[in-house]
């Protein structure tokens, strides 16, 4: 379907579900969209151009909203009116920040922001969002460090920040996230060391920190990690030696990438390949 979504869809006060998505429709998403009170399900992955109108705020019967289209204004503030949401889906172009006022939306589950050119920092109040169990802001260009907020999130099965350009260090509180099976924080411009309570999240499957500018040590603890099938810490600036720990994850056939550090030898006899390392630094 092509062309624009005809005003007359706006009049149908009624309805409780519009989805519209993966088609070809163009143009704005008229302010109009208020009108549809109550509505529980909207969909609209489109190539609609402008902001998303801040008349989206009335729309507080909403559970599900998706809008995957091609906008290119900033997400409206209002977007903390819809309180009941429990899926929250925004990719496309939208730039400018996260508002603050998402924190107001506590009964999300899935809060999917990723591909787009969203800017500064993570908001605190992101920790409100205590019933999540997916996010994703990853595809983007947030700055700023990540808040230690973020380990309020307890339910947290899916973390995924990965291609920002997220500075200074890994909070321990990600270690209170024991629930999570996916954590992904790779390119970005994260410094510091990779803190001991990574320990602590023994159901992880993905650890991906590669891309990054971490420091120290890899920490012992990353031995506990025994479910990880992929633990990939290449291209950072780790130093001293690797904890015979690691062997922990060997004996589980977890794949391991730390190519492109300054870990120094002796290595322990379990790791089959370490890549390059730096070694200038190393007694």
């Amino acid at each position: 379907l092509q062309g624009s979504i005809p005003s007359e869809i706006w009049n149908m006060t009624n309805l409780t579900e519009l989805k519209l998505y993966i088609n070809y429709h163009t143009g704005s998403i008229p302010s109009e969209i208020g009108n549809l009170t109550n509505l529980t399900q909207l969909y609209l992955g489109n190539y609609h151009t402008g902001s998303i109108p801040s008349e989206i705020g009335n729309l507080t019967n909403l559970t599900q909203l998706y809008l995957g289209n091609y906008d290119t204004g900033s997400i409206p503030p209002e977007i903390g009116n819809l309180t009941n949401l429990t899926t929250l889906c925004l990719f496309g172009n939208h730039t400018g920040s996260i508002p603050s006022e998402i924190g107001n939306l506590t009964n999300l589950t899935s809060l999917i922001l990723s591909g787009n050119s969203l800017t500064d920092s993570i908001p605190p109040e992101i920790g409100n969002l205590t019933n999540l169990t997916n996010l994703n802001i990853s595809n983007n260009q947030l700055q700023g460090s990540i808040p230690s907020e973020i380990g309020t999130l307890t339910n947290l099965t899916g973390l995924r920040l990965y291609n920002n350009q997220l500075t200074g260090s890994i909070p321990s509180e990600i270690g209170n996230l024991t629930n999570l099976t996916v954590l992904t924080l790779d390119e970005n411009q994260l410094t510091g060391s990779i803190p001991s309570e990574i320990g602590n999240l023994t159901n992880l499957t993905w650890l991906y920190l590669n891309h990054n500018q971490l420091t120290g040590s890899i920490p012992s603890e990353i031995g506990n990690l025994t479910n990880l099938s992929y633990l990939v810490l290449e291209h950072n600036q780790l130093t001293g030696e690797i904890p015979e720990t690691i062997c922990n994850l060997v004996e589980n056939n977890c794949s391991i990438y730390i190519s492109t550090n300054q870990l120094c030898p002796p290595y322990p006899s379990c790791l089959v390949y370490v890549g390059i390392q730096g070694t200038n630094n190393c007694d």
